[in-house]
């Protein structure tokens, strides 16, 4: 199959989710995330494992396991602190009170998990780039410490500024992946085989989610309790970050945060509620309607027939769980989700390196022809 041709069916199915986000976003969402998601994290997992996760030593991807697994320990730290403390203990404020030392064992983990990130996102960098295992060590180990002390000052979800905690704790995981490593990717492509058709899929991926801000909503949709409650359980908490970057004056109340149902219907009821919920259900269908599409390119379908069983039993499971529960799909896949974005980081790294070097050739004068003396 010619590159061509993939990036005109690229363009197809772009276009095919810019029109189902605009009328059923939320749904879209929902049923991209617990059936196109889990295949996605299966397949991409499999395929870095086999080309060494794009890292420079054979060995220093584990790093991005273990940072993988402490976020899922510092993630549902905070649940099992609660159950630890007893039935009468049922929320952070009761948890203070009666359990001190539990309490702070959670903020510190919830504040420390950006830490974690940033520290996934510049270890993937050095796995690329740095060679000498000294220098990777070192390199590690001042990573770690400057994650450590910008987690200890503005990895919490009131630091001010908050511009540490949303980048690495809300958007590098969520949007930012989806979205602009996404559009990377397809840059790199497209400039590496230099394809005309690819470099309009690329500016055809920033006018479709323009259009989701020009193109207003003139209505509320009719969005079933089913939808509410899923999306209560998924991506909720996102669309509420958003919106206070985008509209502050509708999310607080005073200096406080609006109550739960203010935001409840800000973000399903109102034109802003709206227009996020469209862009994050078009960023993530086509971040993995994509993947799928370059099937012939990178091949990431050439697995040993074991592990392709193994990855489509699983992928069953999953969407079972998700049919079961949306909640319950979301707590059993969710070490897997955020451990293939941070698997993903040093491919994110190579594609910005090739983006840089492939505009780099375009503005190298050639070299003069050597004249005979």
């Amino acid at each position: 199959m010619k590159t061509e041709r993939i990036d005109a069916i690229n363009i197809g199915l772009m276009l095919l989710s810019t029109a189902v986000a605009f009328l059923l976003p939320f749904e879209l969402f929902l049923f991209s995330y617990a059936v196109l998601g889990p295949l996605h994290y299966l397949t991409e997992i499999s395929w870095l494992h086999q080309r060494n996760y794009f890292s420079l030593k054979s060995k220093d991807w584990w790093i991005l396991y273990v940072a993988a697994a402490v976020i899922l320990l510092f993630s549902f730290f905070g649940e099992l602190a609660l159950w630890l403390a007893g039935p009468d203990v049922t929320d952070y404020r009761a948890l203070a009170k009666y359990q001190p030392g539990l309490y702070e064992a959670a903020i510190w983990m919830q504040q420390h998990a950006s830490s974690l990130t940033f520290f996934a996102f510049g270890a993937a960098f050095i796995m690329i780039l740095v060679p000498g295992k000294m220098a990777r060590l070192g390199a590690y180990g001042l990573l770690m410490a400057i994650g450590f002390a910008l987690g200890n000052f503005f990895g919490g979800s009131n630091a001010n500024p908050r511009f540490f905690f949303l980048l690495f704790a809300i958007f590098i995981p969520t949007l930012i992946h989806v979205y602009l490593f996404t559009g990377a990717f397809m840059l790199y492509g497209a400039l590496k085989s230099r394809s005309k058709l690819g470099l309009i899929s690329v500016l055809l991926l920033v006018l479709c989610a323009t259009s989701f801000f020009v193109v207003r909503p003139d209505g509320i949709f009719s969005i079933a309790p089913y939808t509410i409650g899923s999306y209560n359980e998924s991506f909720f908490s996102l669309n509420v970050e958003v919106l206070r970057i985008l509209v502050p004056s509708q999310v607080f109340e005073g200096d406080r945060l609006a109550s739960y149902p203010v935001l409840q219907n800000l973000v399903y009821n109102s034109n802003w509620g709206v227009v996020i919920t469209r862009f994050i259900a078009f960023a993530y269908t086509y971040h993995y309607l994509n993947w799928f599409s370059k099937t012939k390119i990178i091949r990431w379908h050439d697995l040993p027939r074991g592990w392709m069983v193994s990855i489509l039993v699983l992928w069953a499971i999953s969407v079972g769980l998700y049919l079961f529960n949306y909640r319950v799909g979301l707590m059993a896949l969710y070490f897997l989700s955020f451990l293939h974005v941070f698997l993903e980081f040093p491919l994110n790294w190579v594609s910005f390196k090739g983006i840089g070097e492939e505009v780099g050739k375009r503005f190298r004068r050639p070299a003069a022809p050597a004249t005979s003396s």
